[in-house]
């Protein structure tokens, strides 16, 4: 009979991990290290790991901070194989930025037009599907978030609020993501659209 306890070592494994991505794994991440799915169900049983959507993995005693939630977003987005180039975008780029007072009710994720997930979308996840360039992604504290320009014009594009736009621009440049430069161009970009009531 196998023994029904996970060994200590293992479950140090798993931590390790996890602590990459404030406390969150994927399976695929476990089996690359020899965890199987067997080990992570029976902890999950447990209570040792919280299940936080198909073959995402929570430790559960890592406290939660403003990042935890889009960091269990962007792995069940690449879990099982999902794709890799993908970023947080729309409000939560500006969330998670912390360049204006967005405060989205859904988790907002850019993936790739052709991508495919084989499993259902949790309802707390809005999917955009768009081609991203590789001067449109940048990483954040760990997180891959679309440009400040490709976050203003995705708003825009989405009919969001004009002055959600203008806090980002002026919150971006406060906080340096931004140079005066760009700020101002994209500012022009904001103008031109009143102006013309176009798509940017």
């Amino acid at each position: 009979m196998e023994n029904e306890d996970v060994p200590s070592a293992r479950y140090d494994d798993i931590v390790t991990l996890a602590e990459e991505h404030d406390g969150v794994l994927t399976s695929g991440q476990a089996r690359k290290t020899g965890i199987t799915d067997s080990v992570l169900a029976r902890l999950a049983q447990r209570g040792r790991l919280e299940r936080m959507a198909r073959g995402v993995y929570r430790v559960p005693y890592f406290p939660h901070n403003r990042f935890s939630q889009y960091r269990e977003a962007v792995l069940w987005a690449k879990a099982h194989r999902g794709p890799l180039d993908l970023a947080l975008s729309h409000e939560t780029a500006l969330a998670a930025y912390g360049i204006s007072d967005a405060n989205p009710a859904a988790i907002h994720l850019t993936v790739p037009r052709a991508a495919r997930l084989r499993r259902k979308t949790p309802k707390a996840i809005v999917l955009h599907r768009a081609v991203l360039g590789p001067d449109e992604v940048t990483v954040f504290e760990g997180l891959p978030l679309t440009s400040i320009a490709r976050t203003v014009s995705d708003l825009l594009a989405a009919g969001a609020r004009i002055d959600l736009a203008k806090q980002a621009i002026s919150g971006a440049r406060r906080e340096g993501f931004i140079g005066k430069t760009e700020a101002q161009r994209l500012r022009y970009r904001l103008r031109r659209y009143q102006a013309m009531g176009a798509r940017p």
